[in-house]
């Protein structure tokens, strides 16, 4: 089958899962919900329609973003091992998030914008400090680099943590890095859609480029490109919609590392169709694990647990694949 065949059934799936989503859950009864149902029950379509439905959005947008930004990460830092959490993007916006919970009233813009500029901070400070590492190659500094920045935005974390308010701030941020989308309502969704949609078509829009912006600057620029400027369109645009989906959602861990891999193993290395592959994937990926989060049991399981299950379960399952194999 051709890739934009497969493109196509893809997004038919996850918009099949998308309309089945809006029927699971466990009011009035746990399982699907039935039409005659939703004619006589008012409560019934108040949930489907202010609860579920922002909700089944929001997790479809989280992990079209984090898909995304995994695999322009490692297609520009040629290192499959990077995303957004391994460069200090995902722990910067936490700590953007938790300073403004606890220092500037939490509001939803707040939130978002300063989870954005910490963002961006921990992936400019991760990438300068690793050029001024002078040991191993570019790879090895730059996980070094964001392995340190990460533990440095962690530790302000639990510093705001110590300092918040234990009846009210602390329980915020404390299920908030679990990661979860049951707050989420049409108003966080109004916020966090128009910077998501652009960074989104930003990337879609490029992905042919990418295959070019991975190579080195020499090549590239010989090929018609602008690499410094190009590059820093492309990381702008992944770390935005990382830092404005991991405001509302908290740290959803593994589908930024795991998503882009499965995809290239779809579709093969040409960004043109594994970047638009790792978006539907990672939308595929979230909504599944969020539909489980809320309906496995009474009290819901925070969803960055259960992304961690999965994702880590298939990235061993990847690992000993004869497919992958590892040049000495």
């Amino acid at each position: 089958m051709k890739p934009a065949g497969f493109l196509l059934i893809l997004a038919a799936l996850l918009l099949a899962i998308s309309l089945l989503s809006l029927f699971l859950g466990r009011y009035p009864q746990p399982g699907f919900i039935s039409l005659e149902r939703l004619n006589t029950d008012e409560l019934a379509r108040r949930v489907l329609l202010n609860l579920r439905a922002p909700r089944i959005l929001a997790a479809v947008l989280l992990g079209m973003s984090l898909g995304a930004a995994g695999s322009v990460f490692q297609m520009i830092f040629s290192n499959p091992l990077v995303e957004p959490g391994f460069l200090g993007v995902s722990q910067g916006a936490t700590f953007g998030a938790a300073l403004a919970i606890i220092f500037l009233g939490g509001t939803p813009w707040i939130t978002q914008g300063s989870a954005a500029v910490f963002a961006f901070g921990g992936l400019a400070v991760s990438y300068f400090l690793s050029r001024r590492v002078r040991f191993g190659g570019w790879v090895l500094r730059l996980v070094l680099a964001g392995i340190a920045v990460s533990a440095l935005f962690s530790s302000g974390v639990g510093i705001l943590k110590y300092i918040a308010d234990p009846l009210e701030e602390l329980p915020e941020i404390t299920f908030w890095l679990l990661g979860g989308l049951y707050k989420i309502n049409w108003q966080d969704l109004r916020v966090l859609l128009p910077v998501v949609v652009i960074s989104l078509l930003i990337l879609f829009q490029m992905r042919w480029r990418l295959n070019l912006l991975s190579l080195e600057d020499e090549v590239a620029f010989s090929l018609g490109l602008a690499p410094g400027r190009e590059r820093a369109l492309v990381l702008a645009a992944s770390v935005a919609a990382a830092a404005s989906v991991t405001a509302v959602s908290g740290i959803v861990s593994w589908v930024g590392l795991i998503v882009p891999h499965i995809s290239r193993r779809l579709f093969g290395a040409d960004a043109r169709y594994s970047l638009p592959g790792a978006m539907l994937l990672g939308g595929i990926f979230t909504l599944v694990c969020d539909d489980l989060a809320r309906t496995l049991m009474v009290a819901e399981v925070p969803l960055g647990i259960i992304t961690s299950l999965f994702g880590a379960l298939f990235f061993m399952l990847l690992m000993i694949s004869r497919g992958i194999r590892v040049e000495k």
